[in-house]
């Protein structure tokens, strides 16, 4: 059955599906030979098929047992880049060395934003993870500075819009308060996403008068970042870690309110 270009190579763990596109659009893949430069061309019989990337074969050879499946789990510093696009900066590809395997981040952090980050180049996982559809929840741990009270928080979780769009539901702890800043009040939130729009979390923040002074992300469905990773470290994923993120909880996110003070 064919399939296209841009869909077999985003399953083959090369980038995501979008980026894929581009990479088509750019000139460097091959099939069977041949440049093709559009990402919709459909090939044939992709089991067959000669893939190569940049002069590099990423399609398995015939009868072969394909690439190896590879899934990382990272802790990415603050000012690093996920995208690949050169001349940018450091990026999260610079700092996994003796990766041999063409991995990509499934879900993205921006550049001033830390924490877990999952690479994977199993296309299936990367697509399950980063789809709205599967319902997949990422909990942020965000440290803000500005006025907070009842109305915020409900603004936060209330009906909100960006680029003329309604946002998905969100969940909003507050934590606790913290010693005041240069800005005034800080606080310590954390907050509670299935979809996850372009610095979603800082824009929300500041449509209500916040700003955001830190944001990592700590948990992805079950998985909770690895307490063995520094800044900057990684390691492979391990199977009961596997299962851990992929246990998406399909209840709705319900707004969090405060526990009312205990009756004495």
């Amino acid at each position: 059955m064919s399939e296209r270009l841009q869909c077999i190579l985003a399953r083959l763990g090369v980038d995501s599906r979008r980026h894929c596109a581009s990479i088509v659009a750019g000139g460097a893949v091959r099939v069977d030979g041949r440049v093709v430069r559009e990402p919709g061309f459909r090939v044939e019989d992709p089991a067959t098929a000669v893939i190569e990337v940049d002069g590099r074969r990423v399609s398995p050879p015939p009868g072969g047992a394909g690439p190896r499946t590879r899934t990382i789990l990272l802790d990415k510093p603050r000012g690093v880049l996920c995208s690949k696009e050169e001349g940018r900066g450091e990026t999260v590809y610079d700092l996994l060395r003796g990766v041999r395997e063409r991995v990509v981040s499934a879900g993205r952090l921006d550049r001033d934003s830390e924490g877990l980050l999952v690479l994977s180049n199993d296309g299936a996982l990367v697509n399950e993870l980063t789809h709205p559809r599967y319902g997949h929840t990422k909990v942020y741990r965000v440290q803000a500075a500005g006025v907070f009270d009842d109305a915020t928080l409900d603004a936060l979780q209330g009906p909100m819009e960006l680029d003329g769009r309604p946002l998905a539901p969100v969940r909003v702890e507050y934590v606790r308060r913290l010693a005041d800043g240069p800005l005034g009040p800080r606080h310590r939130l954390l907050f509670t996403l299935r979809e996850g729009r372009n610095r979603q979390i800082r824009r929300m923040c500041e449509t209500v008068g916040l700003r955001v002074e830190s944001l990592k992300r700590t948990a992805i469905n079950r998985l909770k970042l690895p307490t063995d990773l520094r800044a900057g470290e990684w390691r492979d994923i391990t199977e009961r870690e596997l299962a851990l993120l992929r246990q998406a909880d399909p209840a709705p996110l319900r707004p969090w309110r405060p526990e009312p003070p205990a009756r004495r």
